[in-house]
C-alpha cells in the first residue's frame, strides 16, 4: 500500500526588510516643515521593520546619495527637494525614489504650468495673471497673490481693496521675481490625496483664521479637516475625477494631493498639486487614508514598495 502523502501547508512569503535612506530639511522655506515629516516617515519605516538612515539633504551635500540604499523616500518640500531637482540627480544615478519624477515635479511645482495643464485637460482654475517686479496688474480684487513655484501658502497674501494690490505685488514678485494673481474664490478648501491609481477620501479644510496658511496647515490645533461636509455626492466624485485627470495629465506616479476651492455655488476651481505632501500631525493624505483604514505605517510602506517595484 502506497505511503500517505501530507499536504505542505503553503504561506505567503513575508515581504523582505528594505533598506531605506529618508531625506529631510533641505534648503527651501519649508525646511522645518520637511524635518518633522522625514522624523514621522523614518520611526514608522522602522516600525515596519525596514533598516532606515535618515538623513538632512542640500544641494551642497549629497553625500546620503551614497549610501546602499533599496529605496529613496525624498520627504522635501518645495525648492530643490520637490521642483524636480534631487529629481533629476537621483534619475541620473539610477536611483530607486518615492514619488513623482523630475519632469512631473518640475510641472507641479509651476503654479502657472500646472494651471496651463489643467485647462488643455478640461479642468477649471480661477483667472489668474502673472506680474513680474515692476509689472502692472490687470485684475481687479479680490485677489490671492502667491509665488509661482513656493508650496505650504509661503508668501502667499489675500487683498480685498484695490489699494492694497500695488503693495502686495510689490511684496511677492520682489522676493520672488513673479507674482501669481487668482481670482479670490469664496467658499471651502477641499482636498483630494491620490496614493497609486487610489483616490483617497476628499478633505474640507476649516480654519480658524481668513484662509488655509502656513500657520493653519501646520500649527493651529483649531483648524478644522471635514470627511462629511455636506457636499452632494456628484461634487466630490466630481473632484475626484478631476484630481486623477490633473494627476495624469502632470505625469505624477505614487503620490501626490491636489487641492480645490468649492464656491459658494458648488463649483470646483483647481489651486495647485503638491506631488510631496506633508506626512506631519496636521497633513492631508496620512489623514485622508486614515478614513480608509490605512494607517500611517501601512501608508509608507506602501510607497516605499512601489517605489522598489516601479519601471518608470
Amino acid at each position: 500500500m502506497p505511503a500517505t502523502r501530507t499536504a505542505t501547508p503553503v504561506t505567503a512569503a513575508a515581504p523582505r526588510t528594505l533598506c531605506v535612506t529618508v531625506l529631510a530639511g533641505g534648503p527651501s522655506a519649508e525646511r522645518e516643515v520637511s524635518l518633522a515629516s522625514g522624523q514621522a516617515v523614518t520611526e514608522a519605516l522602522r516600525r515596519c521593520g525596514h533598516e532606515v538612515y535618515l538623513a538632512d539633504i542640500g544641494p551642497d551635500n549629497l553625500s546620503a546619495l551614497e549610501r546602499r540604499a533599496d529605496v529613496v523616500f525624498p520627504a522635501l518640500h518645495g525648492t530643490f527637494g520637490e521642483d524636480g531637482t534631487i529629481q533629476r540627480i537621483m534619475e541620473e544615478r539610477g536611483i530607486r525614489f518615492v514619488g513623482s519624477g523630475s519632469q512631473a515635479s518640475a510641472l507641479a511645482m509651476d503654479k502657472v504650468a500646472t494651471k496651463r495643464i489643467a485647462i488643455d485637460a478640461g479642468v477649471p482654475t480661477p483667472p489668474y495673471e502673472v506680474v513680474e517686479h515692476g509689472g502692472m496688474p490687470t485684475l481687479p480684487p479680490p485677489l490671492v497673490i502667491k509665488p509661482v513655484a513656493e508650496g505650504s501658502s509661503v508668501g502667499t497674501i489675500i487683498i480685498r481693496e484695490a489699494g492694497e494690490l500695488g503693495p502686495a505685488v510689490e511684496a511677492v514678485a520682489g522676493t520672488y521675481g513673479q507674482a501669481l494673481l487668482e481670482q479670490y474664490i469664496e467658499g471651502d478648501e477641499l482636498t483630494v490625496g491620490i496614493v497609486g491609481n487610489q483616490t483617497l477620501p476628499p478633505i474640507c479644510i476649516r480654519p480658524d483664521r481668513e484662509f488655509y496658511d502656513y500657520q493653519a496647515k501646520y500649527h493651529d490645533d483649531r483648524t478644522e479637516y471635514v470627511f462629511d461636509a455636506g457636499y452632494p455626492k456628484d461634487v466630490l466624485d466630481r473632484a475626484c475625477a478631476h484630481s486623477q485627470r490633473v494627476y495624469q495629465a502632470l505625469g505624477c506616479r505614487h503620490l501626490a494631493r491636489v487641492d480645490w476651492m468649492i464656491g459658494r455655488d458648488t463649483r470646483l476651481w483647481l489651486l495647485e498639486v503638491n506631488t510631496m505632501p506633508g506626512f506631519t500631525s496636521h497633513s492631508l493624505v496620512p489623514k485622508a487614508a486614515a478614513q480608509l483604514g490605512i494607517g500611517f505605517e501601512e501608508l509608507v510602506d506602501r510607497l516605499v514598495r512601489m517605489a522598489l517595484e516601479d519601471r518608470s
